[in-house]
């Protein structure tokens, strides 16, 4: 049996669970598709998975999307053969690895417009942003819409997609370099938490109106503020925690703020299907080749230095996508 390079954990915890370290790699199974990797994508959720948020089996290893080249294919494999430009994103983590077997059903073909590096940076985060943007609530023209880590992976790529719709972005960052990479790229207005009243700020910027919709990937600390910045009939779009879970509310909450709506929404859900992941990646690969949407990569770490990335990640020092490269 083969062997790859891997990022390992046998516990859940902070960074310093991660282990870079060979690990037996078999043939793939008849469904699936060996893969080497080019280029791997980093996302918040990956420090859910490692701390335990998110219960996964241990050991293992961590990382939901990839780049790469087809290496081999299982016999039941139609549609892919060795050399092709793939990439992914999985519902099991272990993307962080050299070489890693993935189900068919789980791979797209990559474009010539598309590098490997802006797919290993978008799969995640630019399909997040797709279903956030024409499925959960549909962005149309004059829309105000209200989008926190503006500045993030998915920050970046929903204020961009939002205003090439014809929205209205506002922004929130956490410092002045952030406001000013996100006004490059997509935003409005910008406001800036720890300084700035978000309601109060969004009520001021729409002419106490509010927005049709809130984009929050924080959690425990925005969720109240950006129910207070919505319109009536307002979407809330809490799709992260990066601040800890919402805590329990009354939904009696959502009926005096004018019959608002909430939804969690996952990527995962909205892929589950082949035809929907296929629909969605093309609409995604197509606003990315139009250079309406360009994916911005702000760091870049060699696989083997995975924990540099996460403090990085978790200490809010990081714009745009992360990339590894093995």
């Amino acid at each position: 049996m083969a062997t790859t390079q891997a990022i390992q954990i046998t516990r859940n915890g902070g960074p310093e669970v991660m282990q870079y370290r060979d690990v037996e790699i078999g043939a793939p199974g008849p469904d699936e598709v060996q893969v080497g990797h080019t280029a791997i994508g980093v996302n918040y959720i990956d420090v859910y998975d490692r701390t335990g948020l998110y219960p996964m089996t241990l050991p293992g290893s961590l990382g939901r999307e990839a780049a790469g080249v087809v290496l081999a294919t299982g016999k039941k494999v139609r549609g892919f053969r060795k050399g092709d430009r793939v990439a992914y994103v999985h519902t099991v983590p272990g993307s962080y690895c050299a070489v890693r077997n993935v189900p068919a059903a789980r791979l797209v073909k990559l474009p010539k417009a598309i590098s490997d590096e802006q797919a290993a940076a978008m799969m995640l985060k630019g399909l997040t942003a797709q279903y956030l943007l024409r499925r959960t609530y549909r962005v149309k023209r004059g829309d105000w819409v209200l989008v926190h880590a503006a500045a993030g992976g998915v920050g970046l790529i929903l204020c961009q997609w939002a205003r090439a719709l014809g929205a209205k972005v506002i922004g929130v960052v956490g410092s002045a370099a952030k406001a000013r990479l996100a006004k490059r790229h997509g935003c409005h207005h910008v406001l800036l938490s720890g300084r700035d009243d978000l309601a109060a700020s969004v009520k001021k910027l729409t002419r106490n109106v509010g927005v049709a919709v809130v984009y929050d990937s924080i959690g425990a600390d925005t969720f109240f503020p950006s129910l207070d910045s919505l319109a009536p009939l307002g979407m809330m779009v809490t799709y992260g925690n990066a601040t800890g879970p919402v805590p329990p509310f009354s939904p009696l909450e959502l009926a005096k703020r004018g019959s608002l709506f909430l939804t969690r929404p996952s990527l995962f859900a909205y892929i589950a299907k082949r035809s929907d992941l296929d629909a969605m990646a093309r609409d995604l690969f197509k606003i990315v080749a139009s250079r309406k949407v360009k994916i911005v990569v702000g760091q870049r770490y060699r696989l083997a230095d995975a924990a540099k990335a996460h403090v990085d990640l978790e200490a809010r020092r990081t714009t745009g996508s992360t990339v590894l490269r093995p």
